[in-house]
């Protein structure tokens, strides 16, 4: 009995499945008042494994069927293999999601612009740089027909920016991480619901408790690590706000600093009817930002399924 730890880890060396295999016996152990039958696992085992299992000596008789020899030293090898080893939880390299020296310059440039919102120098500044290009465009076309050419051109680079600077696939994988470490909670917490139902051993409830303890601390770690998850979502943004910025500075600059013509200062809205640019629409938001975000969403989702493109989270 004292070679039980040696066997389980000589078949899980042998063929990785094994370890499931076990899994499923120590699971239908637990159920089963510590005995188990071929009945019970035939789902999860081949008789192959089964076999093997029983002429290594790891399963034993019992009084109805067969029992792990050393369960003691059976839980501690397996568990230990499970350390090792998980091949529910993908793995992740986390290193590929940290920004390079230009994303974190593009974060600090665009919080720097933001600035413009609250001083009305700089505010003026921009509006007076961006106004050499757009003014132009502004001469020829209505404002409202400016705004929508400008939310064209930023959902246009917002959705190329995002194609290009985040993976979906290694979204997935931070969803995945998570998912089999929820399950594998749920499972414990069954096969200890279902222990403490038999009226289980206190050495068996003690270990199920430390295998509890186990997988919220692993928990907690895959939490920790998932900030890489949230890094690879905000890679994108910097860059779109540090090109968005300056062309809403532009245009709160006309508006609030009298650069249109005074037979553009109203436009026609649905549902808010006649209103002028500055006027709330949706709450405090202005009507030239509910117009914007009208046009911007629209136009990007007619571009993504145009070119098919899929930021969801690929799962495999």
């Amino acid at each position: 009995m004292t070679r039980t730890a040696e066997k389980v880890d000589s078949l899980v060396r042998e063929d990785a499945a094994m370890a499931e295999a076990l899994e499923s016996i120590r699971r239908e152990a637990d159920r089963n008042g510590g005995e188990v039958e071929w009945a019970d696992v035939r789902d999860d085992l081949t008789s192959g494994q089964w076999g093997r299992i029983i002429e290594t000596g790891i399963l034993v008789d019992g009084r109805d069927g067969f029992e792990i020899a050393d369960r003691e030293a059976f839980d501690r090898a397996l568990d230990d293999d499970e350390e090792g080893v998980d091949a529910d939880t993908p793995e992740i390299d986390d290193d590929a999601s940290s920004w390079s020296q230009w994303d974190k310059l593009a974060g600090l440039s665009a919080v720097l612009l933001m600035t413009g919102y609250w001083f009305d120098s700089i505010r003026n500044l921009i509006g007076g740089t961006i106004d050499v290009a757009l003014g132009p465009l502004n001469a020829a076309l209505p404002f409202y027909a400016v705004i929508l050419t400008v939310a064209m051109v930023t959902g246009l680079y917002s959705t190329l920016l995002q194609a290009n600077l985040m993976n979906p696939e290694r979204m997935g994988k931070y969803q995945e991480r998570m998912k089999a470490m929820q399950e594998k909670r749920k499972d414990v917490e069954e096969r200890k619901e279902a222990a403490e139902e038999r009226g289980a051993s206190e050495s068996e409830l003690e270990r199920l408790d430390n295998e509890m303890d186990r997988v919220q601390e692993e928990q907690m770690e895959a939490m920790a690590e998932n900030l890489g998850m949230f890094k690879e979502q905000f890679r994108p943004m910097v860059w779109i706000m540090l090109f968005t910025i300056p062309l809403f500075l532009w245009m709160w600059w006309m508006i609030r600093d009298g650069h249109i013509a005074s037979d553009e200062l109203q436009v026609v809205m649905p549902i808010a009817g006649v209103v002028e640019w500055n006027d709330g629409v949706v709450g405090p938001m202005q009507a030239w930002i509910v117009w914007y975000f009208l046009c911007s969403m629209g136009f990007t989702q007619l571009l993504r399924k145009a070119v098919n493109i899929d930021m969801s989270p690929a799962t495999s």
